[in-house]
């Protein structure tokens, strides 16, 4: 018999059954991942603080009820109750039992305040707890205060309804797995979908060549398999009369580590009754093939394909379509899944498992194959399509219950995996959401096709693989920009020059001239003033087709800018021009203004020879070459 205060459970469909709650006890019934019912209670009576603990606990049933709250939200919202609870007792000693969130005495905003300051040091830095109950307890008691027949004191009211102030902690992301862990989990998934379908038909195989142990022989294998298949012998009724010592091959069913040797026990007879039961049933960890194979190839949650049933499968002439409930998000997706290569034998399973996509219309009639037996003994329709069979060692009865698929880590480690980092089924699920980002090109909308596009930006998006492909998005966006922005003219020396007379030089084609261009450039069509310009209407300082609006000021910072032996004068010119601005302007204002055009005509002016410079310079002295700028450039504005 189950202690007072836990779960009973019906052997017979293997589902939670509520034991009747003590007096003045609450209890919410709430939906699992797995489709399971789980039974919640809280005890008023606990605490001192009755009157407040009932208050309370009916906003609690009534939340959990009215939202459909999964079990985890709702225990989450009674282990801040209890919190509370407990430190109301604590806090007000001798005025606890009067705590009322109706009554201004006590005044339970100022005890409010002080819980709320007290949970940071109760759980490690940076935890979500603290937020989350102080969060939750406000839910409830806003709730109270909407309600008309339901008092709350004015000032507990006013805060509640404020935002709390503890810091919302951080959460550790998990990562997805690399695509060669990938692989490996659905290749040793696929093996043992293999090994449990051939051991389930040489397991039935043996029950078509047995019959009763009464009548022929309660020490061989297909009779006993005989008694279990047709239910004639009950677990109990066969561990009673195995006839020991064991034979090869019922000894081969016991663990290694339980030893089979000597007298009979309870112990050993346990273990062979459950080892007979694996041969004709699977069983919980034969479950988890299915979930990995199911999660890889729907790109699906766990909690969705683990929740299928009879309903949810329609087989169609191109593949499958399923019925996905996500309890969660509450919500329900109705996928269609096309199929790749008709592949029947055991032999084919190989050639596609390491595909990008494996068939889900395959997998599903594999897991359906399996569990048609548990199927048939299952109480409910429609049936889970992960059932498994179990020994319980309170009662010795067969239960078939949904799976639990619980120690993912174990059946990693017996599958002789060695995975990087934790062995998690979620990491999975994050795994198909790269692989679904990268198929799409990051656009959200078509990745977050099943959830919503927040949940990918805070959760899937923070994955090693799309953080390292985001950042060489992002890098090479800035190294084109970049590219551009430091592209300055192009400086044409003397003997270069010579290249203009030939329109078909190689040297002009790599840069990219056209024979229109170069005869332009060399009469002097394109002359700017300080520069010449390839294309004045293809400026990237102004719309395309438009004349450039920042010539001749910003042509030593533009990369169609041309400049020839013959701009020197001008050149040398514009340089004495930005010495002067440099004594009128202060040395922020210039840089701004002039920083990156007096940096280029620098280099600019570097490359040329003092012969050059000189020549130049004569020019200028014999009133020869003057400064070409436009009016605007004579005067300068302190902003």
């Amino acid at each position: 018999m189950p202690r007072r205060g836990e779960r009973r459970r019906d052997f017979r469909h293997g589902d939670p059954v509520p034991a009747p709650p003590r007096i003045g006890a609450r209890q919410v019934i709430t939906p699992e991942a797995n489709g399971k019912k789980s039974v919640l209670r809280f005890d008023p009576s606990r605490f001192a603080c009755r009157l407040l603990a009932q208050e309370l606990a009916d906003e609690w049933v009534e939340y959990i009820e009215m939202t459909a709250r999964r079990t985890g939200t709702a225990s989450i919202h009674r282990q801040g109750i209890t919190h509370f609870c407990e430190f109301v007792d604590s806090h007000l000693l001798g005025q606890a039992p009067t705590a009322s969130l109706g009554g201004a005495d006590p005044n339970l905003a100022e005890v409010l305040l002080a819980w709320e300051n007290s949970l940071p040091a109760q759980w490690p830095q940076g935890s979500t707890r603290p937020a989350s109950l102080a969060a939750n307890l406000r839910i409830l008691i806003n709730r109270r205060q909407q309600h008309p027949d339901r008092e709350v004191a004015d000032r507990l009211a006013r805060v509640a309804a404020d935002q709390h102030g503890l810091s919302w902690g951080t959460t550790k992301e998990l990562d997805e797995y690399s695509r060669k862990d990938k692989a490996a989990l659905v290749r040793a998934a696929w093996e043992d979908v293999v090994r449990l379908r051939k051991r389930l038909e040489a397991g039935w195989a043996m029950v078509a060549a047995g019959g009763h142990p009464a009548e022929h022989d309660w020490s061989r294998m297909p009779d006993l398999l005989w008694a279990l298949a047709h239910q004639a012998v009950s677990p109990r009724e066969m561990a009673t009369n195995a006839v020991f010592p064991l034979s090869p091959e019922l000894r081969a069913l016991i663990p290694e580590n339980v030893k089979v040797t000597g007298s009979s026990s309870g112990m050993r007879c346990y273990f062979l009754v459950r080892g007979l039961l694996n041969q004709l049933y699977p069983n919980g960890r034969d479950l988890h093939a299915f979930r990995v194979l199911l999660v890889a190839a729907t790109g699906h949650t766990p909690e969705e394909v683990t929740g299928l049933s009879e309903d949810s499968v329609e087989f169609t002439e191109g593949g499958v379509r399923l019925t996905m409930t996500k309890n969660r998000a509450r919500r329900i997706h109705r996928r269609a899944f096309s199929r790749i290569d008709k592949a029947t034998e055991v032999e084919r399973v190989h050639e596609y498992a390491d595909r990008p996509r494996l068939e889900v219309s395959e997998i599903v009639q594999r897991l359906m194959d399996v569990t048609a037996p548990l199927r048939d003994l299952y109480g409910e329709r429609p049936a889970p399509l992960f059932l498994q069979g179990t020994l319980p060692t309170s009662t010795w009865e067969f239960t078939v219950s949904r799976g639990r698929l619980r120690l993912f880590q174990g059946w990693v480690k017996a599958m002789g995996l060695e995975l990087e980092g934790p062995a998690d089924i979620r990491r999975l699920r994050k795994s198909t959401k790269v692989e679904k980002a990268v198929a799409f090109g990051g656009r959200i909308a078509d990745i977050a096709d099943d959830h919503h596009e927040e949940t990918f930006r805070g959760h899937y998006a923070q994955g090693t693989t799309l953080r390292v492909i985001s950042g060489r998005v992002i890098t090479t966006a800035q190294q084109s920009w970049f590219d551009k922005a430091i592209a300055g003219p192009v400086v044409v020396d003397t003997t270069a020059e010579a290249d203009l007379d030939q329109a078909d030089s190689p040297a002009l084609r790599e840069l990219g001239l056209s024979a229109g261009q170069v005869e332009d450039l060399r009469s002097g069509a394109l002359d700017m003033g300080m520069t010449s310009c390839r294309d004045p209407f293809d400026s990237p300082f102004s719309r395309s087709g438009d004349l450039c609006s920042i010539a001749p000021l910003r042509c030593l910072e533009c990369r169609n800018a041309w400049i020839l032996p013959s701009h020197l004068p001008q050149l040398l010119l514009f340089a004495d021009h930005l010495d002067r601005l440099r004594t009128r302007l202060s040395p922020v204002h210039f840089h701004t203004l002039w920083g990156q055009t007096a940096a280029n005509l620098a280099a600019v002016l570097a490359d040329r020879t003092e012969t050059d410079i000189a020549t130049a310079r004569r020019h200028i002295a014999e009133s020869t070459a003057t400064l070409h700028l436009p009016l605007a450039a004579r005067a300068e504005f302190d902003a």
